[in-house]
């Protein structure tokens, strides 16, 4: 079954409202290619491995949560890295998807709330603020965890080593803001909201010691290990909803 690139951008678009987000980057479609549509890859990045993946598996489309553009790139010359992915796109005739901030906050299939789901996070609801936006969420654990029991546990369902700032690694923790990526400072968040601990990808030297200090129990998961989630909730329900085929394409990245 196939569908058209137009049919799938307004699927895409009414799911995750991308144009109440303010962001870094361009959210929608960003290269266009084939109208017809048999088949969907998807991955974090768009990078020049997961491309080249793509056109192995003789998709159509590549649907990321990271893409191509950025503001803080500015413009810049198709040559070299770049031009790396950016060719084999448009010589494939492949669209390129890429949802940013709209699938960290999602609410039903988004990063943050995929993560919580993991760890058993109850009573949930948005969290963060980017430009008046959220981007992750925050909740109750369902059950009760130590700091270091915590750190454990999302180690086992990330799998992936978790960095741990604590003014206690003993201490019970009940309640938890969750932004994943990049968002080391938003700790800060966490802190305003009396919320115990806070949950991201990526964590900074003086955010280690500056959360500790004001006794928020800081967790950094790594930047792709805490935002695969949500581009394969995408995936499921694209498939499961538009009767499409549809692939994930992972990466080895440590980081």
């Amino acid at each position: 079954m196939s569908i058209n690139r137009q049919t799938l951008n307004q699927y895409l678009q009414k799911l995750l409202s991308p144009s109440i987000f303010p962001d870094y980057c361009p959210n929608g479609l960003q290269i266009e290619g084939s109208d017809e549509i048999s088949k969907i890859a998807f991955a974090v990045s768009a990078t020049a491995e997961s491309i080249q993946k793509t056109i192995d598996l003789k998709a159509d489309t590549l649907i990321v949560h990271h893409g191509l553009f950025w503001k803080f790139h500015g413009p810049r010359p198709i040559v070299g890295q770049v031009a790396k992915r950016i060719k084999p796109l448009i010589q494939n005739n492949i669209n390129l998807f890429g949802y940013h901030l709209p699938l960290d906050a999602h609410l039903e299939i988004g990063n943050a709330v995929s993560v919580g789901n993991l760890i058993g996070l109850k009573k949930i609801m948005s969290f963060g603020d980017y430009q008046g936006m959220p981007t992750g969420v925050s909740g109750e654990l369902s059950k009760k965890y130590s700091a270091s029991e915590l750190k454990k546990l999302l180690e086992k369902k990330l799998s992936h080593k978790v960095l741990l700032s604590t003014p206690n690694p003993k201490a019970v923790i009940k309640t938890i803001g969750i932004i994943t990526g990049g968002a080391n400072s938003d700790w800060k968040l966490a802190a305003r909201q009396k919320l115990d601990a806070y949950l991201t990808g990526e964590m900074s030297e003086h955010d280690w010691h500056d959360a500790k200090e004001a006794g928020v129990h800081m967790f950094a998961g790594g930047h792709h290990a805490t935002e695969k989630w949500g581009i394969q909730n995408l995936m499921k329900k694209v498939g499961r909803e538009l009767k499409i085929k549809c692939h994930f394409i992972d990466s080895e990245n440590p980081a």
